[in-house]
Parts: C-alpha cells; sequence; structure tokens
C-alpha cells in the first residue's frame, strides 16, 4: 500500500482521483481549502479505513509522510479562477514551490495537473507537447495560463537541479459528474440550461472548438502517467474534436429541452481551437480515452438532472 497525497481531493477531478486509487487499495490523503472543491463530492468517502481529510491551503506549507503526489489544487474554471486572479497564480507557484519542497524532502514522486491552456490560442492545430503556445501574459485568463507555465518551470527546474522525481501532463477538456452547478465551464452550463428550458448562452458564433474528455478515462491516464518512467509533459484528453455549436444541439437533443441558443461576444483571449494530439501518450502510456462523447454526456446529464431535482420526461 502506498500513502498518496492528492491537493485539491475535494475538487471535481480529485474526488475521481480519490476514488481511484483507494479503490486501488491506497492509502488516500485528501488535501482541500474548499475555494471550489465541495465535502459532497467525498463524503461517500470519509469513513473509508484508508481515507483522510485535511483542509488545508497549499500556498501554505504543509508536511506529511507519503509516497506519491499528486498536484491537482487549483481553480480550472475561467469563472473561478479569475474571481480571484492573485489567489489562483498563488496557487499555481506558491503551491507548487511547497509541493516540489515536499517532494523534495520525502524523495517521493510529484505529478503536476497541468493544462492545455498553456498552449493558449494556438497557431499549431492539434496540440502537440513540442509546442510553445501562444500566451498573453497580462490578459484575464493569464493568472491561470501563466500561473500553469511557471508551474512547470518550477518542476523541471526542481527535477534538474535537486532530482527531484517529477511527472507532468497536460488536462484537456474534461467533463462528467460532480462538476460543481455554478462551475461555469461548457458542457455544465449547457446541461443546466437545457435541463431548466433555459436559453443555451453561446459565446461567439459557435464555431470555436473543443475537445471532450470524459472522467474515467482522464482518470486513468492520469494515474498511468504517475507510475511510468517518462517525465512529460503529455497531453491527456480526447482527440475528438466538436464546435460549441455542436456540443449545444448535442445536449439540447439528448434532454429533450425546448432550450433556444442565443449569442453572446466571445470573451478575450478565448481560444479557437483546441484539440489534443495524443500520440505520446498512447507511445508511453498505451493510454487512449473509450467513452464517446454521447455516452459521457448521458451519465453527465442523469447527474445534473439530479443535483437540480429535475425528473425525466419532464
Amino acid at each position: 500500500m502506498k500513502s498518496i497525497l492528492v491537493t485539491g481531493g475535494a475538487g471535481f477531478l480529485g474526488s475521481h482521483l480519490c476514488e481511484y486509487l483507494l479503490n486501488k487499495g491506497e492509502h488516500v490523503i485528501c488535501l482541500d481549502n474548499f475555494f471550489t472543491g465541495s465535502r459532497n463530492n467525498i463524503v461517500h468517502l470519509i469513513d473509508h479505513k484508508n481515507f483522510e481529510l485535511v483542509r488545508h491551503d497549499i500556498t501554505m506549507p504543509y508536511y506529511v509522510e507519503c509516497d506519491q503526489i499528486y498536484n491537482l489544487a487549483c481553480p480550472a474554471s475561467p469563472i473561478h479562477y479569475q474571481y480571484n486572479a492573485i489567489k489562483t497564480i498563488k496557487t499555481c507557484v506558491l503551491g507548487m514551490h511547497n509541493m516540489l519542497g515536499l517532494a523534495k524532502r520525502l524523495n517521493a514522486r510529484l505529478l503536476q495537473a497541468s493544462t492545455s491552456e498553456v498552449y493558449g490560442d494556438p497557431l499549431e492545430h492539434p496540440q502537440k507537447e513540442s509546442y510553445w503556445g501562444r500566451v498573453n501574459p497580462i490578459g484575464v485568463r493569464s493568472c491561470y495560463d501563466e500561473g500553469k507555465r511557471a508551474a512547470e518551470t518550477m518542476m523541471m527546474d526542481y527535477h534538474r537541479q535537486n532530482k527531484v522525481d517529477i511527472r507532468i501532463i497536460r488536462i484537456f477538456n474534461t467533463y462528467g459528474p460532480r462538476m460543481a452547478l455554478q462551475d461555469g465551464r461548457v458542457v455544465s452550463n449547457f446541461i443546466i440550461q437545457a435541463l431548466g428550458n433555459k436559453d443555451i448562452t453561446m459565446y461567439g458564433d459557435g464555431s470555436q472548438t473543443r475537445s471532450f474528455c470524459y472522467v474515467s478515462d482522464l482518470i486513468e491516464g492520469m494515474v498511468r502517467a504517475m507510475n511510468q518512467d517518462y517525465i512529460g509533459p503529455i497531453n491527456l484528453g480526447n482527440p475528438g474534436e466538436f464546435t460549441i455549436l455542436e456540443l449545444a444541439k448535442k445536449i439540447i437533443e439528448m434532454t429533450g429541452s425546448s432550450s433556444e441558443i442565443v449569442y453572446r461576444e466571445l470573451p478575450k483571449d478565448d481560444p479557437v481551437k483546441r484539440r489534443p494530439d495524443i500520440s505520446l501518450a498512447q507511445e508511453k502510456l498505451s493510454w487512449a480515452p473509450s467513452v464517446p462523447l454521447s455516452d459521457g454526456l448521458k451519465t453527465t446529464i442523469e447527474y445534473y438532472r439530479k443535483m437540480c431535482s429535475i425528473p425525466n420526461g419532464y
């Protein structure tokens, strides 16, 4: 049994990761300051004999004994990370520094949950790990984009200078149950609006593209990345590409909603295209996503239907 620290463990991805690791027989320490994480996400794990829950903010040092560290602590939705931009970049940079210091002291392996946002509004499509990105360093999204880029820099410097055992993954759009009702990302927004028969808010003309990876696929890739020898960075996402308009129409159809699509101005620095090249993940991890968008959306829609107390066939 390994002792594994998961920062941001009460969040969307973190809670699924904690559950996965417990099911594999590991001891899990879930660390969260509950800025965007929720106790509801991990309440079913509280009484598990191998689960510990700690309320803590990683911008402050934390000391524990563990074998591996998954650093997932950071708001990932534009609404949340722009709400307190200074807090976001401090979590990315100071939090990373504290986790690297912990990993160095313990000789533990540290995996950083980086993001496709390090590619910014890309000129390369699909995006390979070798692409350096096109990011606005002073924009409204830069607290997150540049914060994650700086965290990757610090990871590599600690590895080169202090031989810290690191892994870096770059997560592309991921969705599934336990995304917060007010998460603010496109899948949750569209589903909640559709279930309530409210207007679907489309930013831009809907021609911008995204690739959507179901959460169980992402967690499997994350754990594989932790437990192999390749440092990274390595893309984890679904290479299936859809326009945002296609997604909206699909959700309206699957929910049986009477919602209409209304158009709003595209947010500043919002990427026009986003699609991962996962050749490296296939080569190094023998990993590729397996859940089709329709299947993942079905499960996610049912989750939100229960959360919103909306009966089937309304």
